[in-house]
């Protein structure tokens, strides 16, 4: 995971198109490794319209089979299908709230949490927050939404800095928080 630890991995983000990108491919390592998500990364991104939800709410039941056939990514049903529905209610989300960013931020009060763990058995799987979030999210129609999921989720976007105080990019995400 070098690159995505050494240049992406915990970074704020506050683009919509990020935050689906991170839902998608989240959602898609559900069971699976992180590395395996990552060498399919570009598979989903053609496969995910470049991860643009209005593209991809549009998503008809035959586009999603042919999906099923498609090598670039995971090829399960319910993850393929949950794409779609996610992407229209990221859709709604956005109208209420003017941007998925904003709330999504909402959880963490606007600003990334700064752990300082030592040691990777420290790392939560879970949190408060990412148990409220995911919550929220179910109720608004998402799936693939866990908390663990979620959990992950804030950490890829910089909504929590796990990185272990440790690692030489704890300081420097850190310092990228307002």
């Amino acid at each position: 995971m070098g690159p995505y630890h050494d240049r992406e991995w915990g970074v704020p983000v506050h683009d919509d198109r990020k935050h689906f990108e991170f839902l998608v491919l989240e959602g898609a390592q559900a069971g699976l490794s992180w590395a395996t998500i990552l060498q399919r990364r570009n598979g989903y991104r053609a496969a995910f319209a470049d991860f643009d939800p209005v593209q991809v709410a549009r998503f008809s039941p035959s586009r999603e089979q042919r999906l099923l056939r498609d090598p670039a990514i995971i090829r399960n049903r319910r993850k393929i299908a949950s794409v779609a529905r996610n992407a229209r209610a990221f859709l709604a989300v956005q109208e209420e709230f003017g941007s998925f960013d904003a709330y999504a931020w909402g959880f963490v009060g606007g600003a990334p949490r700064q752990n300082r763990w030592r040691k990777v058995g420290e790392v939560p799987a879970t949190s408060p927050e990412s148990d409220a979030f995911s919550r929220d999210l179910k109720r608004r129609g998402f799936s693939f939404v866990g908390s663990t999921i979620i959990y992950a989720h804030m950490q890829a976007v910089g909504m929590v800095n796990d990185h272990l105080v440790g690692c030489f990019r704890h300081a420097q995400v850190r310092a990228l928080a307002p």
